[in-house]
């Protein structure tokens, strides 16, 4: 950002003019200023982004969990237990995999904090690891024995503070917590959170059922019910809203979730056994999730499995993925482009939008904008 130093008051100090003219020519350079000002600050993503080309990268692993540290830092996961990451934008990968006993894990789940790494399996036994030395060493630090335990997202508010979520188990969502940087996580007690209907649960299909914004956390659901399950206190108080979100078939409801703001949020989703169907699969918020509009036109994308907002575009501009490819709108989701046929699972941005990080089956994608 470039800032221009005008000198105003040496510009004064040789003229001689009345206090109205000087007032006058002040208010003529905070124009000028206001307007270099703006040049200056003006963003790229102004234009709607358009994909050059998608660089990939083979991985022997279908991969739903990623996570985007920096420019140059990328996390994944998958199945068959494997991981890995890159710390020079993709020139080189560190690959490995793990087992506990006879168990091999399949990550849908991934979180990077400044201090460790977790990556968290789905179906039962559902095993939460912690690595503090970037994969060389890992730990259990949580562990959930139910036969009917699968977890589908997991994501940190911070270095301290983050949250998992799963199927329900009792009646309710699987929801735990830590308030310690991972060491320990506790589960939610069903009596103090919303009960959730016969049949109704999560998806786990790119790590993106949970959002996070300040104290906010929003749980997206599908199945017989298409729900948002919100806290304003970092789960520690709990109320549901319902949505208009097509629902009640098995494979119905929302995938994804994302918020720009305490205010401005995205659902999206649709009939995973109906890919093409476009209605009733996507809806925007602009009062923290209490209520939900349906979005998108005829030309609309149908079933899309993650969601995101492009970084600081006001949010405006909106990214969706999914096995059908790649769709972008520019308005808030009132109209839509798509700019890839290529299949991912899940899309994930750094702190700009010049960060684009893809992964899918077998593959990692890294968009190169033009």
């Amino acid at each position: 950002m470039k800032f221009f130093n005008l000198h105003s008051e040496n510009i004064f100090s040789r003229l001689s003019v009345d206090f109205v003219t000087e007032t006058r020519i002040n208010k003529i350079l905070f124009l000028v200023f206001i307007s270099l000002f703006g040049l200056a600050c003006e963003n790229k993503t102004d234009k709607e982004l358009t994909i050059q080309k998608i660089i990939t990268y083979s991985v022997n692993s279908s991969i739903r969990a990623l996570e985007v540290v920096n420019d140059s830092t990328v996390w994944f996961a998958g199945s068959g237990g494997i991981y890995g990451y890159t710390e020079n934008n993709g020139d080189s990968w560190n690959i490995d995999s793990i087992k506990t006993g006879n168990i091999v894990p399949h990550f849908r789940s991934i979180a990077v904090t400044n201090k460790a790494v977790f990556l968290l399996s789905i179906a039962s036994p559902a095993l939460l690891y912690k690595s503090n030395d970037k994969g060389k060493n890992w730990e259990i630090v949580f562990r959930d024995n139910d036969s009917t335990a699968f977890y589908d997202a997991l994501v940190f508010w911070n270095d301290k503070d983050g949250i998992a979520m799963g199927d329900p188990t009792e009646g309710c969502l699987s929801v735990i917590l830590t308030r310690d940087g991972g060491n320990s996580w506790q589960k939610i007690p069903c009596s103090k959170l919303p009960q959730t209907y016969k049949g109704e649960a999560a998806f786990a299909a790119s790590n993106s059922n949970i959002a996070l914004y300040g104290s906010n956390l929003w749980i997206v659901t599908g199945g017989k019910k298409a729900r948002v399950f919100h806290s304003a206190d970092k789960g520690n108080n709990w109320e549901v809203f319902d949505t208009p979100i097509i629902q009640g078939g098995q494979m119905t409801g929302i995938y994804s979730v994302d918020f720009y703001d305490d205010k401005t949020g995205i659902i999206f989703g649709g009939d995973w056994n109906n890919k093409e169907q476009n209605t009733k699969n996507k809806a925007v918020t602009n009062d923290g999730g209490k209520t939900w509009k349906l979005i998108g036109g005829s030309k609309s994308p149908g079933y899309r499995s993650c969601v995101r907002y492009v970084p600081h575009t006001g949010g405006k501009q909106i990214i969706a993925v999914g096995i059908p490819g790649i769709s972008i709108s520019k308005d808030g989701g009132k109209n839509w482009r798509k700019i890839s046929n290529e299949s991912f699972y899940t899309i994930r941005f750094g702190s700009s939008f010049k960060s684009a990080w893809l992964a899918g089956n077998k593959k990692i994608g890294k968009i190169i904008w033009e």
